[in-house]
């Protein structure tokens, strides 16, 4: 059996196994389609209204689970050694499926050329002034990266926390977890007390999916309510691009990488997370999502160790899902406005796309907030690109929702990978098809 049928027959059982949620997603569908928003607005805001506190109901519990997951992960590796090593595993796994993925959108945008169907709603006068700034651009090699990079320093990890900054308070807690592990047994008081806040978190997430099939019919039937037809004339080839690269990524990309680096089945795999895969596609939220991904992943036989340490940065700093997306939206825009693109620009954004997604919180629509960065990286602001950038926001959540769903699957292939490298994933537990629901 060809291995793109044993990832369908995967997920196939996954979802034969979690229904309820699958119907929550096609329901929400055949609403969205029967009741538009422009026709039902009060229906549309009750939806948006129940979407929206599902997703916060379970951002709540994102930053405990994350502080504690990492404290715990890295604390419990104990050997500075294999701490070291773990994280150089994870950096170059999480490097090789994010430059692949940029690979794939800018390859697909520039032969496909998704752009060209919107120039039409442009003016030309417009384009011609983008083209003009573009070109100053490129010529004074003006740069953000700096700014960028002093951001990431967590000068106060208390305002941080307070405004739910993920990377900031993600470097400050690798530090203070570091520290923690280089102190011995006298940490045990505050190790205890972040496995507890865990345990915790955890068992909160357990109440919290009981409203996952509800959650996901709400955000689904609203996002399609917003959908208009004529829309899609101008910019299907958009969404056809975005939807080959995420499907190559998926069916081809993650179980190569699986091949190449581990014996991990990819269709157990696909199994054992295909019901973080429903839950991510439906909440477009990779944070929101990440703690029904680590209990997916520990019931099926990945060690806690691995996913208390990976899985919680992977939901952060690895988003291979957005960098596509990023990639293709801004030769999108070029094209749109008519704007050359050299191949040095093209690598420009392919690098800007890395860096910015990897900046990106792992909740909706925040890649079109950090796509800016990218964009200033050739010396325009979304503010400039209106009419353009209306395009991408009117499909932001349908493509929010793939994008999000390959995130997902890309943190557990790499935990699957190192697991498979240490040792420490359980393949009874991984191969168990008689496995319990998580939800």
């Amino acid at each position: 059996m060809g291995i793109h049928m044993q990832i369908l027959i995967a997920i196939l059982l996954g979802i034969k196994r979690n229904w309820h949620i699958f119907f929550g997603l096609i329901a929400g569908i055949i609403v969205g389609i029967l009741l538009p928003a422009s026709h039902y607005p009060l229906v549309h805001k009750i939806l948006d209204i129940i979407g929206q506190s599902f997703i916060n109901i379970i951002q709540m519990v994102v930053i405990p689970l994350v502080i504690s997951a990492i404290v715990i992960g890295i604390s419990s590796i104990g050997d500075n050694k294999q701490l070291a090593k773990f994280g150089k595993k994870m950096i170059f796994y999480y490097l090789i499926i994010t430059c692949a993925a940029v690979t794939i959108g800018a390859v697909l945008a520039l032969v496909m050329k998704p752009g060209m169907g919107a120039q039409s709603f442009i003016n030309p006068d417009v384009a011609h002034q983008m083209q003009g700034y573009v070109s100053s651009a490129i010529a004074e090699q003006q740069s953000n990266m700096t700014g960028m990079f002093l951001g990431l320093i967590p000068k106060n990890p208390f305002h941080s926390l307070a405004t739910g900054d993920m990377v900031p308070i993600i470097i400050f807690v690798l530090i203070f977890s570091i520290a923690l592990a280089k102190i011995g047994e006298i940490n045990r008081p505050v190790v205890s007390f972040f496995e507890s806040i865990f345990a915790a978190t955890m068992k909160v997430t357990d109440w919290i999916m009981y409203l996952a099939a509800p959650g996901v019919f709400a955000l689904t039937a609203a996002s399609v309510s917003n959908f208009g037809v004529s829309m899609f004339e101008g910019v299907w080839k958009y969404l056809l691009v975005l939807a080959l690269g995420f499907l190559i990524q998926f069916f081809f990309i993650y179980p190569l990488m699986l091949k190449i680096f581990s014996k991990v089945p990819v269709g157990k795999l696909y199994t054992a997370i295909t019901e973080a895969i429903m839950v991510a596609f439906g909440t477009a939220s990779s944070s929101a999502t990440l703690p029904l991904t680590i209990t997916c992943c520990e019931k099926r036989g990945i060690s806690s160790k691995i996913c208390s340490f990976v899985l919680p940065l992977g939901a952060t700093l690895n988003m291979d899902g957005t960098a596509l997306m990023q990639t293709v939206a801004v030769i999108f825009l070029a094209q749109t406005y008519g704007i050359e693109l050299s191949w040095i620009i093209i690598l420009q954004i392919a690098i800007l796309a890395m860096v910015a997604s990897s900046t990106c919180a792992g909740i909706p629509g925040a890649g079109l907030i950090t796509i800016a960065l990218v964009l200033n990286g050739i010396g325009l602001t979304p503010e400039q690109l209106v009419i353009g950038f209306s395009f991408l926001f009117a499909l932001e959540r349908l493509v929010d929702m793939m994008r999000t769903t390959v995130n997902v699957a890309s943190d557990a292939v790499v935990a699957a990978i190192i697991a498979d490298n240490e040792n420490e994933i359980n393949y009874e537990l991984l191969n168990n098809d008689s496995y319990k629901d998580i939800v």
